[in-house]
């Protein structure tokens, strides 16, 4: 199994042109299992790049965690959809209110885009993602609620050797002071217990995070945190703020490494980087 990061970033990019080695485009990931399952994790702008890869007719999984504009704004401009020899099912939060495809209608028509929903040429397939475990092709996924403002999901995805997770936007400390001892407490350890590699949230500084608690997102010392109490054996650093170019981000990973005192290995998060599980 392996994973490849095609968007990194919470929103599109605003720290201007040094911003080049971890990327502008929004969240999105890329899973494929030994045995060719494809899983894509979000439709971000990323997605239209990794859209951009297939050339041959073929099943696609998009799993989205929640339906913000920077997780989902991508989804139109994603060239396997507008291919009738494609056959593409979105997974999205399940809410007690309207299905997946009515909420997604919203963005995708007029007039906030030219094309409607129902005239895709790829057969699609809009489903509720189970909470628990499912199954797409070769891969066990494994949805579960997660702290962030609205109906948001986090993934752990598993082949039966190794595992990840996928925790883009996350909050499992909410409070300044930490997580809870009790790891059964905190948001995300479930997904993330013991897995080979935790793609999570680490948008804020110390200092930043202060100033927005409840907002969503994490301290990278929250990442790291929480990747330790869950006995993660690699984190990589995701959901980057707009805001912070490439040497604050340096900065920031820096930070994180001493933080986990060689307890964990700490990557960056940088489009195109692909991570071998």
């Amino acid at each position: 199994m392996r994973v490849c990061l095609w968007g990194t970033r919470g929103s599109i990019a605003s720290a201007g042109p040094d911003t080049v080695r971890y990327g502008g485009n929004t969240a999105c990931a890329e899973v494929e299992g030994r045995d060719g399952t494809i899983i894509i994790l979000d439709a971000g702008t990323g997605v239209r790049r990794v859209g951009n890869t297939y050339h041959e007719p073929r099943r696609l999984d998009l799993l989205l965690t929640h339906l913000h504009m920077d997780h989902i704004q991508g989804l139109g401009f994603f060239a396997p959809l507008f291919q009738n020899d494609f056959e593409i099912h979105v997974w999205g939060p399940p809410s007690t209110t309207q299905d997946l495809r009515t909420r997604l209608t919203r963005y995708l028509s007029p007039p906030l885009f030219p094309v409607r929903l129902r005239d895709v040429a790829a057969r699609l397939e809009l489903h509720d993602a189970p909470m628990g475990r499912f199954t797409i092709g070769g891969l066990e996924v494994v949805a579960h609620t997660v702290i962030h403002p609205g109906q948001t999901l986090g993934y752990r995805i598993s082949d039966g050797t190794s595992a990840l997770a996928y925790l883009p936007d996350h909050e499992p400390a909410l409070g300044a002071d930490g997580m809870p001892d009790r790891p059964e407490w905190t948001s995300g350890h479930d997904l993330a217990e013991g897995v080979d590699l935790l793609v999570h949230d680490a948008q804020y500084t110390a200092d930043e995070y202060d100033q927005r608690v409840g907002w969503g997102h994490s301290r990278i010392s929250d990442a790291v945190d929480l990747a330790r109490m869950a006995g993660a054996r690699r984190l990589v650093t995701f959901h980057h703020d707009p805001a912070h170019d490439d040497d604050e981000l340096d900065a920031m990973l820096d930070d994180a490494r001493a933080r986990a005192d060689g307890a964990l290995e700490v990557l960056p998060g940088r489009e195109g980087d692909t991570f071998p599980i």
